[in-house]
């Protein structure tokens, strides 16, 4: 319980920060970079050093793309079908494709599960939602605006991107036996993700001009809250049979609200800006909800 209530602490706190004016407009990207650059290398490193490797994790890895190729054939049959805007099928390919399993999902997932699965939740964000941001996603950006992308851009994404470093020296250290000041260190530097991403979050949250944008904004948020997960737990519980907690996992970070990275490249390729921005701040607050009940169902039926 007192994990959720922080929750809902430093995301209150984020988004009235904003509007009393206390913190400058720049600070989402002050703390994003922290956490990107500090605490989710640190617990990446920490986590996948201990972490026991299964081939379980192959379809936590394979979660996020298969979301995202649901999406993609989802919404890109019901643009052609609905006739909608070039603009609004990329916003929602993109962002209803990709879920927050970072800086939403990890605080989640210790809150509902505790800290010793947030290995699985990073492999589900490095391997599934990051790299398909980097490589899918930018791919959907690019041939619904009038950017491009080149497969040296997307390598570079890649290669340079902090946490993902992080992965590949962690799983070089595997090895190795730290010693117990280093696990102390990386312990208290990742313990800074929880309330610096959801005072960012809050800070990013806006609510204005919903109804211009609430028919898209409602069938992005049912694939990515509800169809989307339920597609994946089906497939994965009926179809390969799976079971247990690191499933469990898997399929709760399906459920995640909306990616804001995702949103960030959205708007940056000039993807509905006002949509996206619906989709990421109603999604996350929703999602507080919606993921209650997706733990309540997951640990009965997986």
């Amino acid at each position: 319980m007192a994990n959720i209530i922080l929750l809902a602490i430093c995301l209150l706190a984020g988004f009235g920060l904003r509007r009393t004016g206390r913190f400058p407009a720049a600070t989402p990207a002050a703390l994003n970079g922290f956490i990107i650059h500090i605490s989710l290398p640190a617990l990446t490193i920490l986590h996948i050093h201990n972490i026991a490797l299964d081939s379980s994790l192959l379809l936590t890895a394979g979660m996020a793309w298969l979301l995202f190729g649901g999406s993609w054939l989802v919404f890109g049959t019901a643009g052609k079908m609905l006739r909608l805007e070039r603009e609004t099928t990329g916003a929602l390919i993109l962002v209803a494709g990709l879920g927050n399993t970072s800086f939403v999902g990890l605080p989640m997932i210790e809150a509902y599960f505790g800290k010793e699965y947030l290995g699985i939740g990073i492999i589900a964000d490095q391997l599934g939602s990051f790299m398909v941001l980097s490589t899918l996603g930018i791919l959907v950006a690019a041939l619904y605006s009038s950017g491009d992308v080149t497969p040296r851009r997307m390598a570079r994404k890649i290669l340079l991107f902090p946490p993902l470093q992080a992965l590949l020296l962690a799983l070089v250290l595997r090895p190795l036996v730290f010693p117990e000041w280093s696990s102390e260190i990386l312990q208290k530097l990742g313990s800074t993700l929880t309330p610096l991403a959801l005072v960012s979050v809050g800070f990013q949250l806006q609510f204005g001009g919903l109804r211009q944008v609430l028919k898209p904004l409602a069938t992005g948020l049912v694939y990515k809250l509800l169809f989307g997960p339920l597609l994946l737990f089906l497939l994965y519980r009926f179809v390969i049979g799976a079971t247990g907690t690191v499933i469990q996992v898997t399929i709760f970070e399906a459920a995640m609200a909306p990616m804001i990275t995702a949103g960030i490249i959205a708007i940056d390729h000039n993807l509905r800006p006002q949509l996206v921005g619906m989709l990421v701040g109603i999604g996350i607050p929703l999602s507080f909800i919606t993921l209650h009940f997706w733990h309540l169902f997951l640990t009965r039926m997986v």
